[in-house]
């Protein structure tokens, strides 16, 4: 099935959850005065209030995310392939003679991919009784990408999964709900023969409400953390010390036949038991190549996201290449924008009144998210064929990246190779960012895999793996904490191991609709941006796209932001 053919599918399910549900008006146009709700624990959830961030909380942040960083390149927690402990439970084949679940024979799982999702699932299956173990394939377990936002449906999983984890990671993150969000024009726009509004640069297009849907539903806000502040919490009070072996890339399983597990070969020759495998190794999946029957080239060492993943600058270049030929080879689509992206120490010019917004343009677009600590996180999007890279540093041109995109959003005249003269904010950003801190990432993302399925026999996917999108409404991180909550509940109902194959196919027959939706509306949401310019060129088109963005919205967000997953 054509991933085209969901988004209407996915408006019509929307609109029929929306329709089906109460609710009260949102006001979409500002942080305004908020409703108290109850949630079914009985704890209130106060509407946070803005305040600046003092120069304590400053340092705290950056402190713990410096300290964060530092114990993810150590391995903290974690063992390397050569460790020599031979007392590791997943070494021993499976009893033949037991396959009752009980607290003396736990569920035993191997999770391939220590990132969100695989932490999370490992957690999630830990708090019911399993056995885990984690496979992750980096030479070293090392901080990667930048902040990334935990929405108020993930917090909610993470809850249900260990509330200790949840309350840490909220204390740790920084709520984005009490301010303005939403989409700006980049540039001074006009529409076709001035029949319509002239747009000056940075002019609100269209602003939303992330807080009161969270609220309705008794959720608390969206808050935004560093990724290895949330691996170290994970690690912490997720699982047990040394669940996580790195150095460890799964290179083939092979199943034992039904309820006897399985049999996984890891690349450097160590063989592992397990009575569920679990892949969460990300878009380009070696569980799922396997499970699928791919093409051997389908997949490989690439970070999923925006945000980049721990590949050094060569890796990273790599990468560009391998992934076009990966992408063929494992049914992946380029979303026809390469993305810049970093982390940068910089107290924004707008800080108090928006946490998240989009400047658009001309086959590009650039956002920007607070990232606590007087940082902003930012993304340039390109539109441009995939698998390019920047030229090496020279005397001449020492900041390769930089320069390209301080062109490409032009503030001054004459402006971007259209002509256009840019807002400017994404000016401001570019140059309090070091070059080395910049990062690019072509992004992929794929056809929900509703003929494949996300399981075969005791083998499921989950994470990037399963449902691959593009980060335009931020959920990747957030239903990869879905799938391990959801998987986990699945997996606690086998009585014996014959139950395995049942409950996988439970999980995926639960989770496919959701994500599904959710998929598509990334990909609409990226398609439209892309279309962007022509249709705010064409009069009437314009002005009744962004109506139908604003009234859609609150209907989005009180979709996404459910308590039940």
């Amino acid at each position: 099935m054509k991933f085209s053919t969901t988004v209407s599918s996915a408006l019509f399910l929307i609109a029929s959850v929306s329709t089906t549900t109460s609710f009260t008006p949102v006001q979409s146009f500002g942080v305004h005065r908020r409703t108290l709700l109850v949630t079914p624990r009985h704890a209130t959830v106060e509407p946070p209030v803005r305040e600046p961030e003092t120069s304590d909380r400053v340092r705290q942040v950056r402190d713990r995310f410096r300290k964060a960083s530092q114990d993810a390149a150590n391995a903290k927690g974690c063992v390397a392939q050569d460790d020599g402990d031979e007392s590791s439970w997943w070494r021993k084949p499976l009893p033949e003679d037991n396959d009752v679940i009980s607290d003396q024979r736990p569920l035993r799982v191997v999770i391939a991919g220590g990132g969100v999702a695989g932490l999370v699932t490992a957690a999630a299956c830990h708090a019911k009784g399993m056995q885990v173990a984690i496979f992750e394939q980096a030479s070293q377990y090392a901080p990667y990408g930048g902040p990334i936002q935990i929405q108020s449906n993930a917090l909610r999983a993470l809850e249900r999964i260990n509330p200790v984890i949840c309350e840490e990671i909220r204390k740790a993150g920084t709520v984005t709900a009490d301010r303005v969000s939403g989409l700006k024009i980049g540039y001074k726009k006009g529409v076709f023969l001035g029949l319509g509004k002239q747009y000056e640069k940075g002019d609100w297009l269209v602003r939303f409400d992330t807080l009161q849907p969270a609220l309705d539903a008794g959720l608390y806000p969206t808050v935004v953390v560093d990724r290895p502040v949330i691996q170290q919490i994970l690690l912490e009070h997720g699982i047990p010390e040394k669940t996580v072996r790195i150095k460890s890339r799964i290179a083939n399983y092979e199943e034992l036949g039904p309820g006897k597990g399985v049999r996984i070969l890891l690349e450097d020759g160590t063989v592992a038991y397990a009575d569920v495998l679990i892949g969460s190794d990300g878009i380009w999946s070696s569980v799922r190549r396997i499970m699928h029957g791919l093409d051997q080239g389908a997949d490989g060492f690439a970070a999923s996201g925006a945000a980049g993943g721990a590949l050094n600058e060569a890796e990273a270049r790599r990468m560009a290449k391998d992934s076009v030929l990966m992408a063929n080879n494992a049914n992946r689509r380029y979303s026809k924008f390469t993305c810049y992206a970093a982390l940068t120490e910089h107290r924004a010019s707008n800080i108090e009144e928006v946490s998240y917004q989009i400047l658009l343009g001309k086959d590009k677009y650039f956002v920007s998210t607070d990232g606590g600590g007087e940082r902003q996180q930012w993304f340039a999007l390109i539109r441009e064929p995939a698998g390019g890279v920047d030229p090496e540093p020279t005397p001449e041109n020492p900041t390769p990246k930089l320069t390209r995109l301080l062109q490409e959003f032009n503030h001054e005249e004459p402006g971007d190779q259209n002509g256009d003269v840019w807002d400017d904010f994404a000016y401001e950003l570019f140059k309090a960012t070091p070059e080395e801190d910049i990062k690019r990432r072509d992004l992929y993302d794929g056809s929900p895999l509703l003929m494949q399925g996300w399981s075969k026999g005791q083998v499921a996917i989950c994470g990037d793996a399963a449902h691959p999108m593009m980060p335009n409404l931020g959920q990747g991180g957030c239903q990869a904490t879905e799938d391990g909550y959801r998987l986990a509940e699945e997996l606690a109902t086998v009585r014996t191991t014959k139950d395995i194959e049942g409950a996988l196919q439970e999980y995926y027959r639960k989770r496919i609709p959701r994500t599904t939706i959710i998929q598509a509306l990334a990909q609409l949401g990226s398609d439209l941006l892309v279309d962007f310019d022509k249709m705010m060129t064409i009069p009437l088109v314009g002005p009744f796209f962004l109506f139908m963005t604003q009234v859609s919205m609150p209907f989005v967000l009180r979709f996404l932001y459910t308590p039940e997953f």
